[in-house]
């Protein structure tokens, strides 16, 4: 199955919102070498998708804090864990 590599990649990073533990910027940069601006931008395109996330604000700065996914809405969970190796292999 071919994927779009787009579309892998929002997938890609709402399963690692989803599996880390208090995932932010930055942790997210590290996991996956992207720069900020493309997690950014990756994040608010989510929506686009239907996956519902939330900021937690845990901290005294205006952006301390992590993202937590609400809501997948029509996209299935456990078939985006199911599929990670060959949404990997589509944003490689």
């Amino acid at each position: 199955m071919d994927m779009n590599p787009i579309f892998a990649r929002r997938l890609y990073l709402a399963w690692l919102v989803d599996q880390l533990e208090r995932p932010n910027v930055p942790m997210l940069m590290k996991h996956t070498g992207w720069p900020r601006r493309t997690i950014q931008d990756v994040l608010k395109a989510l929506a686009g998708i239907g996956i519902e996330l939330s900021f937690v604000q845990d901290g005294v700065r205006h952006n301390d804090g992590y993202y937590q996914v609400c809501d997948w809405g029509p996209v299935n969970r456990l078939w985006v864990i199911d599929q990670q190796a060959q949404i990997q292999a589509a944003i490689s």
